[in-house]
């Protein structure tokens, strides 16, 4: 290999691994028809190719230099996509079937984006939730969904947070001062050991703005039996990870939009039932419904890039009577607390049990509804696994559905958790998630998947073609 060679590899090398795309698309396309990505590692290969495809659409795309801070840096509208080694051993430890045989022979194959892989909170099995970090690696995955469950502060700014009442699962805040201003916070006894850890409760309605971007974001987790704040804070379930916990930039609404743009990629915000008595002083739960969507509004994002959600059904009625063109993308979450008829016990396979028919919901004027993944999958108690009747109905009614969440639990082993429930005949290995998409995706025909890990539902995506 001539040397002129080995340089132009070493320069495309560093482009593709550090992102910084300052070679204008003309020269990719001049590298692309010499193959000098020929060879490569299927790893580089993979964000090489998405280099060059982008580049081809975007003729005008170009790199700058940035900060080195993961926790500040701008993001480039540009990422290569990769799925890491996860979607694999998940694939490896399938029982035998020729759908392990057809996702195996996709192991070669360019990770793409997808808009059927949905980022659930960014990428918090192994991330901190709702943080810069965790967004930009389920971007790096192939989402291409992102979601910011939206809560109001103090001054009633809009912010991604999973509750409005989490602040102190999911950040640092005992651990700073911030931590008096909480609604419960934090006592002591004579002795300084902690006598309140079952009743902690830190609000973003308890800080302002400001006061919310000091924190940082940490894994969602916190000891309800501690003694000491140390032992609160640090619970982190054994199969997760504080590995990528070290900068936790936590974001308001508008940034996350601005991120989001910046990566090319479409917008789910979830509105959040309010901890706070409604109305919070004189805002509204009407002002908070078309806050959301005017910030949308004001960013320039087209309706149609934008699933606005919410487990309110009058959130997506306000939606629908003062917003309809963000309103036909509007998504109404559904599991057993929203839509269980009065009475009942909640069976995914009894309709006299459902709060609201699909038909019903059809006639209401929503378009999309995303039900918990257990309420779509049933088991003919004999480990083969099934569309529900609550899917059946749905897809009979004409309704779009999405789904809500994989790779949210521990290892499967146990039959996975709430996220699984009545399946437990058909799961029974890590390896059964792949069977679990593939029954969601090709029988129960969801349009999109949220995940805890993204590259998990963007490697079966592509390999399916979805």
């Amino acid at each position: 290999m001539s040397s002129y060679r080995n340089k132009a590899i070493n320069n495309l090398d560093i482009r593709c691994n550090n992102n910084n795309y300052n070679a204008p698309a003309v020269k990719n396309k001049i590298i692309l028809a010499t193959g000098l990505c020929f060879g490569l590692s299927s790893v580089l290969l993979s964000g090489c190719g998405n280099v060059l495809a982008e580049s081809n659409q975007n003729p005008t795309a170009s790199g700058s230099s940035q900060s080195t801070n993961p926790s500040t840096a701008k993001p480039k509208s540009l990422v290569g996509y990769s799925y890491g080694s996860r979607p694999l051993y998940l694939v490896d430890d399938m029982d035998n079937s020729p759908l392990k045989t057809q996702l195996k022979s996709c192991e070669g194959q360019t990770a793409m984006k997808s808009d059927f892989s949905i980022s659930h909170r960014g990428a918090p099995l192994q991330y901190p939730e709702h943080t810069y970090d965790s967004y930009l690696a389920a971007a790096r995955m192939g989402a291409g969904i992102l979601e910011c469950d939206v809560a109001f502060t103090k001054d009633k700014q809009l912010v991604c947070r999973h509750a409005q009442n989490d602040l102190h699962t999911t950040t640092n805040i005992l651990a700073t001062p911030l931590a008096k201003k909480c609604s419960t916070p934090p006592k002591f006894d004579a002795k300084g050991q902690l006598t309140n850890a079952d009743k902690i409760e830190c609000r973003t309605s308890d800080i302002t703005l400001s006061e919310f971007k000091s924190l940082r974001g940490k894994m969602d987790a916190g000891n309800t039996k501690a003694k000491t704040l140390e032992q609160y804070m640090n619970a982190t379930a054994p199969w997760r990870t504080d590995l990528y916990s070290q900068n936790g930039k936590l974001l308001s609404l508008e940034e996350h939009i601005k991120l989001t743009e910046s990566l090319g990629l479409k917008h789910t915000p979830e509105l959040k039932t309010p901890a706070e008595k409604m109305p919070f002083g004189n805002y509204t739960q009407d002002q908070y419904r078309k806050q959301l969507i005017d910030t949308y509004k004001r960013a320039g994002v087209p309706a149609d890039k934008v699933f606005a959600q919410s487990f309110d059904i009058e959130d997506v009625k306000y939606w629908l009577k003062n917003n309809p063109d963000f309103a036909k993308n509007a998504v109404y979450l559904i599991d057993d607390s929203n839509e269980t008829a009065q009475g009942k016990t909640f069976d995914k396979n009894d309709p006299t049990t459902w709060k609201h028919s699909m038909q019903q919901l059809k006639t209401m004027g929503i378009n999309i509804i995303a039900p918990a993944t257990w309420l779509l999958v049933t088991s003919d108690g004999k480990g083969q696994m099934m569309p529900s009747e609550y899917a059946k109905e749905a897809n009979k009614a004409g309704l779009k559905i999405i789904t809500w969440s994989i790779e949210r639990s521990g290892p499967l082993a146990n039959g996975g958790g709430w996220y699984y429930t009545g399946l437990e005949d058909a799961i029974n290995n890590d390896g059964d998630l792949m069977s679990f998409i593939d029954v969601l995706a090709q029988e129960v025909g969801v349009m999109g998947i949220f995940s805890d890990w993204p590259a998990t539902v963007t490697y079966y995506a592509n390999c399916k073609g979805l």
